[in-house]
């Protein structure tokens, strides 16, 4: 069996990509290999030769993923801070952007021990599961109303419980209801959303229209819908002293703070930029 080399497939793979119009198409070629080969991307020029097999592998999925099918879906996880999760068809695949959310409840929580959490709008779990991995003492609540991505949230909670982290508490709801969660009023340490917050009609790529469900991505008024919900819910489950934090599109870089100025109880409030500098989440703290 004649060996080939990796790195003219790789080449092969990021032109094909490219044509195809991939936001990141290196990135995702040498991902897209190091999953075939199951090994870390960073190990990649430890590999010079290859099976044919291997090569034809890396094939079928570039032409997966020249397709527009999210590169998430192709290798069945996703990663956000220090875990990795499951997604694949009727779940959201967590963004980079996100980390950038987690950092901030993290650090947030410093010197707080044994901290109540609640994560809006969970989707996979992922940001709840961070969280938990990185505060063992935590005890985390999640809640989504979407089944599909309850299930998901439900099989990546179960992963990571076997895997030793503490478990998190995993509950359907809509965060309209002013009664979700009443038992918690006041004696939530931190909130953390990361909704549904694009406006209606926005173009968006083809791995978002036409993989993500549109429940998760899109959002009525401008796309503030739930965000109302999410901070309604933050003033009102927080304890004095405790952390809102909650993504939104970088069109909201104006409406949102002023949502959260608008409830007297939030005080602090600060808007974060992403990687990119645009306008991506919004702090604040309950007022005691």
């Amino acid at each position: 069996m004649n060996r080939q080399p990796l790195r003219l497939a790789i080449m092969e793979a990021t032109r094909i990509l490219t044509e195809a119009g991939v936001e990141s198409p290196r990135s995702d070629a040498d991902l897209i290999a190091a999953h075939v080969l199951g090994v870390e991307r960073g190990r990649l020029p430890m590999v010079p030769l290859v099976d044919p097999p291997v090569i034809d592998a890396i094939g079928q999925l570039v032409a997966q993923r020249a397709k527009r099918i999210p590169l998430q879906y192709l290798t069945g996880w996703a990663a956000l801070g220090n875990i990795t999760v499951n997604v694949g068809a009727g779940v959201f695949v967590p963004r980079p952007e996100t980390e950038l959310l987690l950092e901030w409840g993290v650090k947030f929580l410093q010197g707080r021990e044994y901290p109540v959490v609640v994560d809006l709008c969970t989707g996979s779990g992922a940001l709840a599961l961070a969280l938990a991995h990185e505060r063992p003492d935590a005890v985390v609540y999640a809640v989504d109303v979407d089944p599909q991505a309850l299930a998901w949230a439900r099989h990546n909670a179960d992963v990571h419980t076997a895997a030793g982290n503490t478990p998190i508490r995993l509950y359907s709801g809509d965060i309209a209801d002013p009664t979700m969660f009443a038992e918690l009023d006041g004696l939530v340490d931190l909130v953390l959303c990361n909704p549904p917050y694009v406006p209606e009609g926005t173009p968006v790529p083809p791995e978002v229209g036409e993989h993500d469900p549109a429940r998760a991505v899109f959002a009525e008024e401008s796309g503030l819908a739930v965000i109302r919900h999410a901070i309604a819910a933050g003033a009102r489950l927080l304890r004095p002293g405790g952390g809102l934090a909650i993504e939104h599109d970088d069109t909201h870089g104006s409406a949102v703070p002023a949502l959260v100025r608008a409830r007297r109880v939030l005080t602090g409030m600060e808007d974060h930029p992403d990687y990119s500098g645009r306008a991506r989440f919004v702090t604040a703290r309950r007022l005691g």
